[in-house]
């Protein structure tokens, strides 16, 4: 299968089937800004851009894969997305593209390797020659140790991460929890940032579905204890929340009256295995829960028929918050409360792509998050200074920011 970069118009053009890939205004910008970043000598450290959930990450990875001559490593952070974009590579036309993850018994070395961190960062020696690497959901590195940094000091010349969230939680050792922009971090990987698509600008262009929220009231935050720093609730002090005030009975109240209103399409979030099993069941045999405990296989038929419509509801622990692409789903119902504004924005963002079988998808948060980090939509990058960043929402910071100065707000 062969590939053209139709330069003129920042199209890919698949040689074999005449599929035209059209690049937006903004994913033409996040190429050429990376182009320029790769091929400018002077550009050394790390650099970050930063795309909202929904903006078309692999076609702009595979744009940017068409306009560099040299190897190329794009770490993934899970098998399943790592398939789930290499069959968009190979939808491309892309040629050259190899799989490298130990978990999918495919070990192998391409011009294009698409690769996980736990399968090469053991033997950086075989990826010395990779010039360029392309790190996908760039806020999972962390800059004080780990499988990324150890291969970055090792492997690569010039890195590029991709995330919509690019920012990181760190600790201030006294037990105050501080969201920190990633380049902003000490130490930190990523130094700038080369490119910004705002999420308000895709939801503008009607890029974005529109989103409607539906906060319900009634939830007591300050009856749940915190951890030692400050950055999540106790679970046992969630588990005596949830029986005190009968939770698990309201939201499936909630999502029962959801579905009377003839919502199929529903996601909910959980915080626990049995809190999810426990909903599921009551649905019936319109529901079905999906864990990470559960087998790959297991999970995948469950998303397969949700897909299909054969199943209405999912309830859902510990996954569906990254790489789940499902336009036509209607309605998010989080059913736990998180102080990370990165689960929010991601759990959110499951229903932001559009699709012509709905007029505006539904946010039902049932856990005091929406009062605390707002529109999703709304959020902004601000540059105050030369490369000194911040998320903001309305006039008020969510990042270099104490989390107990957010929550008073």
């Amino acid at each position: 299968m062969e590939t053209l970069m139709d330069c003129s118009s920042q199209n890919i053009v698949c040689a074999d089937t005449g599929d035209k890939y059209v690049l937006r205004d903004y994913q033409v910008e996040a190429v050429e800004s990376a182009r320029r970043y790769l091929t400018d000598p002077r550009q050394k450290k790390p650099a970050l851009i930063v795309m909202p959930t929904g903006s078309g990450k692999s076609l702009i990875i595979a744009s940017i894969a068409e306009q560099i001559d040299e190897p190329l490593i794009v770490f993934q952070p899970t098998k399943e997305i790592l398939e789930q974009n290499y069959h968009k590579m190979m939808d491309y036309g892309i040629m050259g593209v190899t799989i490298y993850s130990a978990s999918m018994n495919r070990k192998e070395i391409g011009n294009i390797t698409l690769a996980t961190i736990g399968s090469v960062y053991r033997k950086p020696e075989d990826f010395k020659h990779f010039k360029y690497i392309i790190m996908d959901e760039a806020h999972l590195c962390n800059a004080k140790g780990g499988m990324y940094k150890e291969f970055f000091e090792v492997v690569g010349e010039k890195i590029i991460g991709l995330t919509a969230t690019p920012y990181r939680l760190s600790h201030d050792g006294f037990g105050g929890s501080i969201l920190k922009f990633l380049t902003r971090t000490n130490p930190r990987v990523f130094s700038k940032v080369i490119h910004v698509t705002q999420t308000g600008y895709l939801a503008n262009q009607g890029y974005f579905s529109k989103v409607e929220y539906y906060p319900i009231k009634g939830f007591n935050r300050s009856e749940i204890r915190l951890n030692s720093t400050g950055a999540d609730y106790l679970e046992d002090s969630e588990k005596t929340y949830y029986t005190k005030h009968e939770f698990n009975k309201s939201v499936l109240d909630v999502v029962r009256r959801l579905l009377k209103v003839g919502k199929t399409r529903i996601l909910v979030f959980t915080k626990f295995i049995e809190e999810a099993d426990t909903l599921s069941s009551e649905l019936g045999d319109c529901a079905a829960m999906v864990n990470g405990e559960m087998k790959t296989k297991d999970r995948n038929e469950i998303i397969k028929n949700f897909r299909s419509g054969k199943i209405k509801v999912v309830t859902n622990v510990g996954v569906l918050t990254l790489g789940f692409d499902y336009p036509e789903l209607e309605v998010v119902v989080i059913a736990r409360p998180t102080r990370s504004l990165t689960l929010y924005y991601q759990m959110v963002g499951r229903c932001v792509r559009p699709h012509p079988s709905k007029q505006a998808a539904w946010v039902v948060d049932m856990c005091g998050n929406y009062d605390i980090f707002g529109r999703v939509e709304q959020m902004r990058l601000v540059e105050f200074n030369d490369n000194i960043w911040y998320v903001m929402s309305g006039n008020r910071k969510l990042t270099n920011v104490y989390l107990n100065e957010i929550m008073k707000d």
